[in-house]
């Protein structure tokens, strides 16, 4: 799949780093350092902008290594990059350890998947079909 892509960051595109990864690494776009206290929540640049092909999204997620090591997750993940949007790419971070998280310039701060989507048509009826779950949720169907 090709995908149009506006490069005004300092660094290369985004790349798979294995044959079979579903996830490209987005790296942070900036100028000077950028502190992340605990429980803060920010927007990192990435100074790419792409047109998404219809019936496809990206979805923007945490990096497991970052959340592993040092408690830093996107709190929206994942974040949806719709097919019409033509602005910034950018990252939402949050901080969730008890310490300062230095963010700089070229580093990987979350994975970019494209990911196929359908187009829902809501058709509006009276009944749902019986299923043996029924309206059962939140832990219904047991522990084990």
């Amino acid at each position: 799949m090709k995908i149009k892509v506006i490069n005004k960051s300092k660094h290369p595109l985004p790349e798979y780093k294995t044959a079979l990864s579903a996830g490209m690494d987005l790296k942070a776009n900036l100028d000077m350092p950028l502190l992340l206290k605990p429980s803060e929540r920010k927007v990192i640049p990435t100074g790419l902008y792409i047109e998404i092909p219809p019936g496809y999204e990206g979805q923007i997620r945490a990096r497991s290594g970052l959340a592993l090591k040092y408690g830093i997750g996107c709190p929206n993940s994942p974040g949806t990059i719709d097919a019409d949007y033509r602005g910034e790419v950018g990252v939402i971070l949050i901080n969730l350890s008890k310490e300062d998280f230095s963010i700089n310039d070229g580093d990987r701060i979350a994975q970019l998947v494209i990911a196929k989507h359908e187009t829902v048509i809501w058709e509006e009826v009276d009944k749902l079909n019986d299923t043996v779950r029924g309206e059962g949720g939140y832990g219904s169907s047991g522990i084990k």
